[in-house]
């Protein structure tokens, strides 16, 4: 980005006399920061998020390529591991935002269910790390910025606050409160709250009274009140864990319990298995071309609303919805993907979990380096960073949820139904769809669509109507790939 919008875009952070080369670098006094509330911050993301070290080796290592291969779960977990805390660290240093990254849930699915089976594990890595590499050219040309430009004010608030009903929902769902129902009860209702209907087990009240805990310490504005609040109930489910007799599915992901060892030997094996163009000889160009398509529109839009909604928590953007460096932030997250790819972790992108530390106080990318720090001790300290439960975790998740909706949804005109039905499909769609990219895209067409039907396409931008296209492909890829017969 050229220096001169950086510039516009640094405006809005009166200037403040750093106190030391660290506060100058990252510009904490200016942001309204200080050295702990990073640190707090970078931890509470850290532990916010620390569950994709286990979850993402489970989606990956779940898949069997063409030739009936799978990975190697240890290896799995080392390179989830390093590759977010490499991106992470390299957010903080070159973007200087408090927004960390990791494998994408979602499109670590793609990669192993819709990529790997027509395919071996390198050739479809490689279709991530050629993703992120258009994605590194459309951030160089500017147009990743000038998409992100475009869109309206009213449907940027609405991303935001979809965001923050989305994790909300991440939290309700990881700790047990909000469960989905099974097929076999042939029910209309998608989702019920704990087992048939009733909260039931240690874990899920771990969870309630660690919601409440953190509600009751933001409310009083105490410091550190998202990462005691984990801390407590780390600790508490640790406890419970020891006296009570609960079956190790019944917390998730993660058990709170004291690890037979601290230390673990990370397996690099997969780092750079990967072939660039492999899988177009498998499939052939289209469907190649297709599969690249859908993990670059995933990571594109993901990763876009992600940062809208991170920065307008923190309140870093300015009257534009601009966050400051935005050129820098957007080829991180770029790069970031292609790293993801090469390093067989799946595509790395910007997590919404970053709202808890956002939550606790973090305004700089110094948090980032406590967050990227960890997840690299992580390689070597595993078994401790997976003591810590959903349920100890998801409450920071669902009052930051609550915090960004409080901040966002005054700010819409609902009397602008051309913007106010847009915002609202978008809020909506992105928990209903447990997605990001198709809260975006709903929300984009809709707008397009209304504002089309009320004779007002003029006031439509160009290359809004670009991304509107965009999605329509997406969102019809199905019906696309079976009339050219390559489904």
């Amino acid at each position: 980005m050229p220096s001169s919008a950086n510039a516009q875009v640094d405006a809005p952070f009166p200037p403040h006399r750093p106190q030391n080369g660290l506060d100058r670098f990252f510009r904490i006094s200016e942001r309204g920061s200080t050295v702990p509330r990073e640190i707090r911050g970078g931890l509470a993301t850290f532990f916010a998020m620390a569950y994709i070290i286990v979850l993402n080796p489970i989606i990956l290592g779940a898949g069997t390529d063409k030739f009936g291969h799978h990975l190697d779960t240890a290896q799995l977990v080392t390179a989830t591991a390093l590759l977010a805390g490499l991106t992470t660290l390299l957010m903080g240093v070159i973007g200087n935002v408090p927004i960390a990254l990791a494998a994408g849930l979602g499109i670590n699915a793609v990669v192993s269910l819709q990529l790997a089976p027509k395919m071996s594990w390198p050739d479809a890595m490689g279709m991530v790390v050629l993703a992120g590499l258009i994605l590194m050219v459309l951030v160089a040309s500017g147009l990743r910025q000038r998409v992100l430009d475009v869109i309206p004010a009213g449907l940027r608030r609405a991303i935001a606050i979809g965001i923050g009903m989305f994790i909300s929902l991440i939290g309700l769902v990881d700790a047990g409160f909000v469960t989905r129902n099974p097929d076999a009860a042939h029910t209309t209702v998608p989702l019920g709250m704990g087992t048939g209907g009733r909260l039931e087990g240690w874990p899920v009240l771990v969870f309630v009274l660690g919601l409440a805990l953190t509600f009751i310490l933001i409310l009083r504005k105490a410091k550190g009140a998202i990462l005691i609040s984990i801390v407590a109930m780390t600790v508490l489910a640790v406890i419970v864990n020891a006296v009570a007799t609960i079956p190790d599915q019944a917390w998730g992901l993660t058990v709170p319990s004291v690890p037979d060892k601290i230390v673990d030997t990370p397996d690099f094996g997969l780092i750079g298995e990967v072939s660039l163009f492999g899988g177009f000889h498998e499939v052939g160009v289209l469907t190649g071309c297709l599969f690249v398509f859908t993990v670059l529109l995933s990571a594109f839009f993901d990763a876009m609303g992600t940062i809208i909604g991170v920065g307008e928590e923190a309140g870093l953007t300015d009257e534009d919805g601009q966050l400051p460096g935005m050129g820098r932030v957007l080829m991180v997250d770029s790069v970031a993907v292609a790293a993801g790819g090469f390093g067989s972790a799946s595509a790395t992108t910007c997590y919404v979990e970053s709202t808890a530390g956002v939550g606790e106080g973090a305004r700089t990318g110094l948090a980032n380096i406590v967050t990227g720090v960890a997840f690299l001790l992580a390689l070597v300290f595993t078994p401790l960073a997976t003591v810590v439960p959903s349920q100890a975790a998801t409450p920071a998740l669902v009052v930051v949820g609550f915090l960004i909706m409080a901040a966002n949804v005054k700010e819409i005109d609902w009397s602008d139904w051309t913007v106010a039905a847009p915002a609202f499909l978008t809020m909506i769609s992105m928990p209903f769809t447990y997605s990001i990219t198709n809260g975006i895209g709903i929300g984009v067409l809709s707008f397009i669509l209304l504002r089309v039907a009320t004779g007002r396409f003029r006031t439509v931008p160009w290359l809004l109507n670009v991304v509107g296209v965009s999605f329509l492909v997406y969102f019809l890829l199905d019906p696309i790939e079976q009339a050219l017969g390559i489904g």
